[in-house]
């Protein structure tokens, strides 16, 4: 085993350039499993927006007007804990994964990965080839055949990098505002249009050029896997006393008793080498570039296979199985993770329940006090605020004092409509006698009312002259 190998990443060469990857095509039993499980993932990610809830989009995260929808049920900035608390569930249900079974989340769910290498990929081995024959074309000079070949692959490319945007776009603005968009046309809409090409260029860079860097050099999750693995973890690994044996490994050679030569099961072909996404070798161990994409477990069992050898010589195994023979335990730091997990998991659920469709507050205006008025009446002015999180229209609104006698005479109409997932703002007037106030700062509880069905209640505070207390 190469003891060098930590001290520089695979896509750079000695000379600080680039060392561009041209993997091999995988094919193999899980290759196929991450194929299905990255094209539901990719239908999912394109139809989300799309698909409605009680009129609500599925996923919709406009930052701009602070309306969020995570599987249905509508966000707003007053519920913003909710979203926290659904963040901090996600970055611990990714932590678990990792102590558990290392870095999974990268090789099967990471959208970068999914659209590097079943998209972006796909297309290359299309139109460039396999491995060699990219090798070949990219030393090759600026001919005919290789511009026709790039500009093909380079256009295909932005295509799916501008309707990648436009997905995204459609997660940020809502899916209905992006189809008015497009059925006005680009030119109506510069102001969008504009960011769109930005974000389409981004995709572009990242899928045509930066690719596996993205996971090396820029995201965090891979530093962040060196923390949370450990000797128990699940990782995809090689089995270095099988495949080393005593003197090491050895090219293959037919009819040769490796056995007896004392040698171990690798024949060194470095196809788990060529067909790594990110340029490692997997035998010198686990690196913060392997993003646990099984292609090198494939590859090896075809060579296995090819030689009457078992499988597994790389496979999904902790270094304590293989050091020490011992299966895989849910350990103390698991069973911790766990727990909170469904702690937060059931407090999300059990808020998500109690959330009122209808939010209200009703606040003094500031900078006044009270009003004294005929016949020992004093009044106090208000603003209110009701928050329609539903994806109907709430009609004929009012308010009516729950706590004390008195009356609230609103500035504008009596009642009024709180459109759908939209709010209501205006001013109001509460009246109440002097003999029915027990302080100088009562708590009112006031009621909403549409129609005559109480949708909600909110508390809010009533000055009054100190001599009524």
């Amino acid at each position: 085993m190469e003891e060098n190998f930590r001290d520089s990443i695979g896509t750079i060469t000695k000379e600080g350039k680039r060392n561009w990857i041209f993997p091999k095509k995988p094919s193999g039993k899980y290759f196929n499993y991450r194929t299905y499980v990255s094209y539901f993932l990719l239908l999912f990610l394109i139809a989300a927006p799309f698909v409605k809830i009680n009129g609500h989009q599925f996923l919709l995260f406009n930052v701009l007007d602070r309306r969020f929808n995570i599987f249905g049920f509508p966000f707003w900035p007053q519920d913003f804990h909710l979203v926290v608390i659904s963040m901090i569930i996600g970055v611990i249900f990714i932590a678990l994964f990792t102590v558990a079974y290392g870095r999974i989340f990268c090789g099967w769910m990471c959208p970068q990965t999914i659209f590097l290498e079943m998209v972006f990929r796909r297309i290359e081995f299309w139109i460039d080839g396999d491995r060699g024959a990219q090798m070949r074309l990219a030393k090759a000079p600026w001919d005919g055949k290789k511009i026709r070949k790039r500009l093909l692959k380079w256009s295909i490319f932005f295509i799916i990098s501008f309707f990648i945007a436009n997905i995204f776009l459609a997660y940020l603005i809502g899916s209905d505002q992006l189809l008015a968009y497009i059925t006005d046309g680009p030119m109506a809409h510069l102001g969008t249009m504009v960011p769109l090409l930005i974000f389409t260029g981004v995709f572009y860079f990242i899928f045509a050029w930066f690719r596996e860097q993205v996971c090396i050099i820029a995201c965090p999750y891979g530093r962040l896997q060196g923390v949370l693995l450990d000797n128990k973890s699940i990782v995809v690994a090689y089995d270095h006393k099988r495949g080393e044996g005593e003197n090491g490994r050895k090219k293959f050679r037919k009819n040769e008793d490796r056995d007896a030569l004392g040698h171990g099961d690798c024949i060194d072909c470095s196809q788990c080498v060529h067909v790594c996404p990110t340029g490692i070798d997997i035998r010198n161990g686990t690196q913060l570039e392997c993003v646990n994409c099984t292609a090198c477990i494939d590859e090896c069992d075809h060579i296995m296979d090819s030689i009457n050898k078992p499988r597994g010589l790389i496979r999904y195994a902790s270094e304590d199985e293989i050091n020490h023979n011992t299966k895989f335990k849910f350990t103390a730091r698991m069973k911790g993770y766990t727990a909170v997990l469904v702690v937060l998991v059931g407090i999300l659920i059990g808020m998500l329940f109690m959330r009122n469709e209808v939010e209200a507050n009703v606040l003094r205006l500031p900078g006044q006090l009270y009003e004294r008025k005929d016949n020992n009446i004093i009044s106090n002015v208000y603003t209110y605020k009701l928050v329609n999180k539903t994806a109907k229209d709430i009609e004929n609104v009012s308010f009516k004092l729950l706590s004390h006698n008195g009356k609230i005479i609103m500035v504008s109409q009596d009642t009024f409509t709180v459109p759908a997932e939209e709010l209501a703002e205006g001013t109001l007037f509460i009246e109440i006698n002097a003999s029915a106030l027990t302080g100088d700062k009562d708590k009112l509880k006031i009621g909403v009312y549409s129609g005559d069905k109480l949708i909600e209640t909110t508390i809010t505070q009533f000055l009054a002259p100190r001599s009524y207390n």
